[in-house]
C-alpha cells in the first residue's frame, strides 16, 4: 500500500481503500466477537515481533500498555516465549502482513488482551495480569 503524510494526513490512493476497510472490518469483527473494546494500533506504532520463531505453532500475541511510539503488542510463535533481551525485535504494525498476515484482525483487541492461534484453532483472552504495574 503506498500512502503519502500530509500534515498528519495519510492519503493513499483510491484502490487501496478495500484493502484498509476490510482490515478495519476483520479487526472490528474480531473484537466483537470477543466483547472487547476496539482500540487499533497506529500503522507507524512499533511491535516486538520475535523473528527467529517464525514459522512455529501457535503464534501468540499480548498486549502491554503502549507507551513512546509502541502499540504494546508482542508477537512470538512456538509454544514458549524467550526470556532474552534480544527475543522481540521491533518491527512497526504496518509490516506485520508481511510476516504474520493472519494476526493482523487481532491488532485492535486492546491492552491486557492476549491471542493463541495454529491452523483452525483460535484463543483469545483477558489477561489483567498485563495491565497490573
Amino acid at each position: 500500500m503506498s500512502k503519502v503524510v500530509l500534515k498528519g494526513f495519510i492519503v493513499m490512493p483510491k484502490e487501496d481503500l478495500p484493502a484498509v476497510k476490510k482490515e478495519l472490518t476483520n479487526q472490528k469483527e474480531i473484537c466483537r466477537k470477543f466483547n472487547a473494546e476496539f482500540a487499533p494500533c497506529s500503522e507507524t506504532d512499533k511491535l516486538g515481533l520475535a523473528v527467529e520463531t517464525l514459522g512455529q505453532l501457535p503464534i501468540n500475541g499480548l498486549r502491554l500498555v503502549a507507551e513512546n511510539g509502541t502499540s504494546g503488542w508482542y508477537i512470538w510463535c512456538g509454544e514458549t516465549m524467550g526470556q532474552e533481551a534480544d527475543f522481540f525485535k521491533p518491527l512497526h504494525v504496518s509490516h506485520i502482513n508481511k510476516y504474520l498476515p493472519e494476526i493482523e484482525p487481532y491488532l485492535a483487541l486492546p491492552t491486557g488482551y492476549r491471542f493463541l492461534v495454529a491452523d483452525d484453532y483460535e484463543d483469545v483472552w483477558y489477561d489483567a495480569l498485563l495491565t497490573k504495574d
